[in-house]
């Protein structure tokens, strides 16, 4: 009825008041009501979700599956010979290149995991493998945009974006969504956790974790000459000048702005606490370890704790995952980058009692070649190529049923061969688990209702507990 009557006016003040209050559960959904009514609000879903949260940790380069959770015995069989398949590679291969790594078996289920991976293996039991993942072109570019926006071609709204749009966020004095990658980012790369043509308020912050101070972490986030009171009637001159504005002249965007500016001087209150891992004990900061990685997965839990909606935490954004040549001592040292932090993240959330409602996210854009890429002259690199025919990637928590896999490539695991599953099967389990039919989740822009998944798109029933 508030929706319904004076233009919505209603649901807008409800919504500003259940957010004041703290009164989120069971909140109205307000999407309907456009741009501005409730944007950040906590929103119900379609239905209740077995998860809250997500936390995505992406590979960026494309790491190799048969090297790290697909292993290929017949890859040793044929070491050094051509395989008796057909590849048709981006450039130019040789022989079958078995993994240089040893693999083990994990937990009640027994999956085999790489010694890449060996802390995060101990966790196997809480995790679904997903080893027939598709993708459209081995290309990075268009392989980010539609792993992390649901299309190759187009800028569209990012999975965080479509998230928080969907729930809102539980506290609205910290970003609904936040991005991190160390060292910063390429322009071309903001579009992955960007919001389109969704509302502004959408969209992911990006934070540097590089730095420890929460003065270098978030840039301005104090004032240096004027008080927290002074700054308030700053804001609020301000917005009632935007406000005026904005009756003659509605625009989606000046609401992103303003909503900016409140959640910026509300930061100020609140951030200190979130970003500040010292508060934390000395046996939790030594469990996730004292590595940019480490700090940025813990800041991240402590992000997830207090209400931000989806945290993406990239890695390899300096020296990607795309190896090439030289792929054993590469991929090495990317995966002890990252291997501590993520089986940390799994236990510290499973002792809070977070991880049965947080969804834990791992993979990149896609995979590698089982044969060895060759360099000039035919000599081989000791690499791998890129592979979008059939790649790994994997979900705990938050309603996954742990000590699975689902799909399988084939003997040497070039192309997906069984329950090949393409990126918009993944967004629409990713948003089934958090409580969404991935077909009336959308958007009306441009004259028609987009969503993320496009017009495609199955749930993996086999893997939701």
């Amino acid at each position: 009825m508030l929706q319904r009557s004076a233009l919505g006016l209603g649901a807008l003040g409800l919504s500003g008041l259940l957010s004041d209050q703290g009164a989120y559960a069971g909140a109205a959904d307000l999407s309907a009501a456009g741009p501005g009514a409730g944007d950040l609000a906590p929103k119900a879903p379609h239905f209740p979700g077995k998860a809250k949260r997500v936390i995505h940790f992406f590979l960026n380069g494309g790491p190799s599956h048969v090297d790290t959770f697909d292993r290929k015995p017949m890859l040793d069989r044929y070491a050094g010979k051509p395989v008796p398949m057909n590849l048709t590679t981006e450039r130019k291969t040789g022989a079958a290149f078995p993994s240089p790594f040893k693999f083990q078996r994990y937990g009640e289920s027994g999956i085999e995991v790489s010694e890449l991976f060996h802390r995060t293996a101990q966790h196997i039991d809480d995790i679904a493998i997903i080893r027939s993942m598709v993708a459209q072109v081995p290309n990075h570019e268009p392989s980010l945009m539609l792993m992390n926006c649901g299309d190759s071609v187009l800028p569209r709204p990012s999975v965080g974006a479509w998230v928080l749009y969907g729930l809102g966020t539980e506290n609205q004095n910290l970003p609904g969504f936040v991005a991190m990658c160390p060292g910063g980012y390429p322009i071309k790369d903001a579009e992955n956790w960007g919001s389109a043509f969704l509302p502004g308020v959408y969209q992911g912050t990006f934070i540097d974790p590089q730095f420890r101070e929460v003065d270098k972490l978030i840039e301005n986030i104090h004032s240096p000459h004027a008080s927290t009171a002074a700054q308030r009637r700053q804001l609020d001159l301000l917005r009632s000048l935007n406000d005026e504005h904005h009756q003659s002249r509605p625009d989606p965007r000046l609401d992103a702005r303003i909503q900016s500016f409140e959640t910026a001087f509300r930061m100020q209150m609140e951030a200190d606490d979130a970003f500040d891992i010292g508060r934390e004990s000395r046996l939790t900061r030594e469990l996730y370890g004292d590595s940019v990685h480490g700090r940025q997965t813990l800041i991240a839990r402590r992000l997830l704790e207090r209400g931000v909606r989806y945290v993406q935490l990239w890695h390899g954004a300096g020296q990607p995952w795309d190896n090439h040549a030289n792929l054993e001592a590469a991929h090495r040292q990317l995966a002890g980058e990252i291997d501590q932090p993520i089986a940390a993240l799994l236990t510290d959330l499973k002792q809070r009692g977070m991880l049965d409602d947080t969804l834990v996210i791992w993979g990149g854009e896609f995979g590698r070649t089982p044969t060895v890429e060759l360099g000039a002259g035919g000599a081989s690199l000791l690499g791998r190529d890129h592979n979008h025919y059939g790649f790994t990637v994997w979900m705990a928590g938050g309603g996954i049923k742990g000590g699975t896999t689902y799909g399988a490539t084939d003997d040497f695991g070039f192309k997906a061969v069984e329950n090949p599953v393409v990126v918009h099967d993944l967004h629409a389990t990713i948003l089934h688990l958090l409580g969404f039919d991935h077909e009336r989740l959308t958007y009306r822009y441009a004259g028609r209702d987009f969503r993320l998944t496009d017009v495609s798109g199955q749930v993996i029933e086999s893997i939701i507990a």
